[in-house]
């Protein structure tokens, strides 16, 4: 059986939030979407996929139950601190800011996408197995 690479996964999620976030209708002359159902989903989906990145690279879903976000940014300061960084400026942009508010604005949603890009070109770089390649 073939493995899949967590880091192109990863980035797949990133690419299905690209489509979700045009079905939130750009509005020009706000600077903001108008449909937050939309923003929420991207913001979901990129979170997700760079929980994907992480889990290759972290390993916290040992145990039982699920691993909050302190544990992920645990381990990530103790394995390298611009992935720590990262980790809170994208758990802040893509989980709370647009999966659960909803923000509308177009500043936020880039910088949720910037973030994901670089939690997962960060777990690229850190990914101890030829998987990640």
């Amino acid at each position: 059986m073939e493995q899949n690479n967590p880091i192109e996964e990863a980035r797949r999620y990133v690419a299905n939030a690209e489509e979700v976030i045009e079905k939130a209708r750009y509005d020009s002359e706000t600077k903001s979407y108008l449909d937050s159902k939309y923003v929420k989903t991207a913001g979901d989906i990129l979170w997700k996929g760079c929980l994907i990145a992480l889990d290759s690279v972290l390993h916290v879903r040992k145990g039982k139950g699920r691993p909050s976000i302190e544990k992920y940014k645990e381990a990530a300061g103790k394995r390298d601190r611009t992935l720590l960084k990262f980790v809170n400026a994208g758990y802040d942009t893509m989980y709370l800011f647009m999966g659960y508010d909803g923000s509308k604005q177009k500043k936020v949603c880039d910088a949720g996408f910037e973030a994901a890009n670089a939690i997962i070109d960060c777990c690229a770089l850190l990914c101890p197995t030829p998987v990640c390649a």
